[in-house]
């Protein structure tokens, strides 16, 4: 599997009930990874999308076993339909989706209303917006650490 069908099936499970613009937001934060210039991801990933999207225990959909029990909900069994190459086609040619912007790193769905700041809980990120049930966060200064 090439990587934009990995990038396509990746959306889909983490996002696909988020609507377009949870969609966008979320494979922004994924190309924001593959661009960032310092830290963790520009160390370990290299700028490189398949590197993003199977760095270690950073996307659930990526993980076939979550919390010791089988996780089904994962890129593998996931098939892409169009509007989810199209959002990965769009976010691999440079777009960015404005309500998160060019920083973000992470997001997280909290299953609450709430969400939580920071997160990575290790303090590398703050708590910037919310896009559906996705809270989005930008890196604090410690991130350049990692």
């Amino acid at each position: 599997m090439d990587a934009r069908e990995l990038f396509a099936r990746l959306i889909r499970c983490e996002a696909e009930g988020e609507g377009l613009d949870g969609m966008r937001a979320v494979a922004t934060v994924v190309m924001n990874r593959v661009h960032v210039a310092y830290g963790e991801y520009q160390r370990v990933c290299q700028g490189d999308l398949r590197r993003v999207i199977e760095q270690y225990c950073q996307f659930t959909c990526y993980k076939t076993m979550v919390y010791g029990e089988p996780n089904h909900q994962n890129v593998w069994a996931m098939t892409p339909e169009p509007i989810h190459y199209e959002v990965a086609d769009w976010a691999i040619q440079g777009g960015v989706f404005t309500g998160v912007g060019s920083e973000a790193l992470w997001y997280m769905n909290p299953f609450s209303p709430v969400c939580p700041d920071p997160f990575p809980y290790n303090g590398t990120g703050y708590w910037f917006t919310r896009i559906n049930q996705h809270c989005f966060y930008n890196p604090t200064a410690l991130y350049a650490d990692t």
